[in-house]
């Protein structure tokens, strides 16, 4: 493993080589922007319990205007932040590599649309999205119009869940909570990219939450080059075969630089 604080000639030259690179992102990406991420402290309506208080099926089940409202806030939240320079990054390497007849694939762990406002395009979301909607027990899809909570601020009062037009139950928010299955099309189509690229890039994860974490191992089985981009070691960062120490906002747009 290479702890580096820059792009080296020897990593440029790597994914320069590479025409088709898989990338993992997490929590990190997103909190750049100002996304708050799940282990931070909850406020407000919702200061007395953690964010895994909040996603299951057994709390929504309970106080399910409780989990409706935060889920709904925190939707209002991402509207109000922008992409920062390691989305748009990975969104002109995309293209730059699509041009030239190669693939950047992303699968990412995080629930919103940041990637996609920067004009990348995502193959997984491996946790689901906040701006689905479906019914709780038939899964029907839902359309829904966006918040209208205005600032960050929380909301004063838990708001009901709308119901389901097909069969009159609760509409939910189209995540993955604690406890149910990652949905099996968008992992499976993530393990081919990684098992199938020339190089993996796992940003803004911290390696904890399985099985979403397991996925750059599969790059083990092949030898193919790992690298991380994280300001900080994470879980794991001994797996990998370049750690860059930096924020993905920083590091991600001199990976693209290098291999463009």
């Amino acid at each position: 493993m290479q702890v580096l604080s820059h792009v080296t000639d020897e990593l440029t030259d790597l994914i320069r080589s590479a025409t088709r690179v898989a990338v993992l992102s997490g929590a990190g990406i997103s909190a750049e922007s100002g996304v708050p991420t799940f282990r931070e402290a909850q406020t407000g309506l919702w200061e007395q319990f953690s964010a895994e208080d909040l996603a299951t099926s057994d709390a929504f089940h309970f106080a399910p205007a409780l989990v409706w409202t935060w889920y709904r806030w925190r939707q209002s939240l991402i509207l109000q932040v922008e992409p920062n320079p390691g989305h748009t990054a990975l969104a002109r390497w995309q293209q730059g590599l699509r041009a030239a007849g190669g693939d950047l694939s992303i699968a990412t762990q995080n629930v919103d649309d940041l990637h996609e406002r920067a004009g990348a395009h995502v193959l997984a979301h491996l946790h689901g999205s906040i701006f689905d909607h479906r019914c709780a027990e038939c899964g029907e899809p839902a359309e829904l119009p966006v918040p209208g909570y205005d600032g960050f601020a929380a909301p004063p009062e838990p708001e009901d869940p709308p119901t389901c037009t097909a069969c009159g139950a609760l509409v939910r928010p189209g995540v993955v909570w604690f406890g149910e299955m990652l949905p099996m099309e968008a992992f499976d189509a993530a393990s081919a990219a990684v098992r199938s690229a020339d190089v993996v890039v796992v940003a803004g994860t911290s390696g904890i939450v399985q099985p979403a974490a397991s996925l750059p191992l599969l790059a083990l089985e092949r030898g193919t080059p790992l690298i991380e981009i994280n300001p900080v070691e994470s879980d794991i960062s001994d797996a990998m075969d370049y750690c860059l120490r930096g924020p993905s906002g920083t590091m991600l747009p001199a990976l693209a630089d290098a291999a463009l």
